[in-house]
């Protein structure tokens, strides 16, 4: 292998690609990354054994070839470097040189590599995935036990027109997101990882899907994830649709008075009780160890009186997941699920569970 490349080409290269690979590894291989020489590209490749990630640089290719080398060294002297970077091969060695700085860094064989390509895809569509998970991501659940809530639910629903829908709940809270689906081929309902989630690019994707696998497609960015084998619960049963109590808020109003009451909030009782009445709704938080606070916000509400609590930080974090405006909380009583949504964003929705206030 002996290439010439720019400091900007390869540094976006490694960056993208190392953030696959975990900082803390027991396998020599999988801290490392896979750099490919080959008719003017450079390829670097890196994988978890779950998700392989790939992208290509342009570069100045006088002999081709292949090998693994330590990921995190070699992100940080691309950084470090000053100008064009000059790779080569040497006696298992990859000499990295730019201006007067020169490297040594060991290698090993790129055929001890994992391969995880093959496979075909159900269906394939373009869309800006991220967006279509931006306000759903906040609510995977952390609970390894139920390994099948660790991720977001994709699936395709049918209401007159296909739906693509985003899905994610941790018992706790529920958001469901949904857009035209942009394809042609149906397929099943996988489950994304939370890591895969949070390493997708910004912007219309290429997305393929299989039962076992998906894959992102951004230019020359290619990422390719395992699924959970697991089974979703059926989130629809969880929605409310009887909810007759409605009451409008505006949502910086709510985020900041929830936000502020929380500041009382224990570690063991983090509840804000939410009294709504005519036109007003009073937040309060009560700590024996603590103190108390109160705080009130305008509402459009001319029902009865009602109470209901909620985890503090998860009201603050759902309300925030909507546009700037005016958000409807739809309840039945104090002791059930409340559903959230906006005119704002018609295809958004949210659940939250109360917690008992005393």
């Amino acid at each position: 292998m002996k290439l010439l490349i720019g400091r900007a080409e390869l540094t976006r290269a490694l960056t993208n690609v190392s953030r696959v690979v975990e900082a803390r590894n027991t396998i020599p291989i999988l801290s490392s990354l896979r750099l490919s020489a080959a008719e003017g590209n450079l390829t670097v490749t890196g994988t978890d054994l779950d998700i392989v990630a790939t992208d290509t640089a342009a570069a100045d290719v006088t002999e081709g070839g292949s090998l693994c080398v330590d990921a995190k060294l070699l992100s940080d002297i691309a950084k470090k470097t000053g100008g064009d970077v000059s790779l080569s091969e040497d006696k298992g060695q990859l000499i990295v040189k730019s201006g007067r700085s020169r490297f040594s860094l060991p290698t090993l064989p790129a055929t001890d590599f994992p391969d995880l390509s093959g496979g075909e895809y159900t269906a394939s569509f373009d869309m800006d995935l991220a967006a279509l998970f931006a306000p759903v991501s906040f609510a995977i659940s952390t609970e390894e036990t139920r390994f099948y809530l660790n991720g977001i639910f994709l699936h395709l629903h049918e209401d007159g027109d296909y739906f693509i829908r985003a899905v994610a709940t941790d018992g706790h809270r529920l958001s469901r997101h949904q857009a035209a689906y942009p394809g042609e081929d149906a397929f099943k309902g996988v489950i994304v990882p939370r890591k895969t989630v949070g390493l997708l690019p910004k912007g219309t994707v290429r997305v393929s899907v299989s039962e076992t696998k998906i894959r992102i497609a951004s230019g020359e960015f290619v990422l390719t994830s395992k699924l959970i084998d697991g089974t979703f619960p059926d989130y629809q049963r969880v929605i409310p649709t009887q909810n007759d109590k409605k009451i409008v808020f505006g949502s910086d109003d709510m985020r900041q008075a929830a936000s502020r009451v929380s500041v009382i909030s224990s570690e063991r009782g983090r509840a804000v009780k939410l009294s709504f009445a005519e036109g007003e709704a009073k937040l309060a938080v009560s700590s024996p160890e603590t103190g108390s606070a109160t705080d009130e916000i305008f509402v459009n509400y001319d029902g009865d009186p009602i109470d209901i609590g909620f985890n503090g930080a998860y009201l603050t974090e759902l309300v925030g997941i909507f546009p700037a405006g005016y958000i409807t909380l739809a309840l039945a009583d104090g002791g059930s699920p409340a559903l959230f949504t906006s005119d704002k964003a018609p295809e958004l929705l949210a659940v939250l569970m109360p917690m008992r206030v005393h």
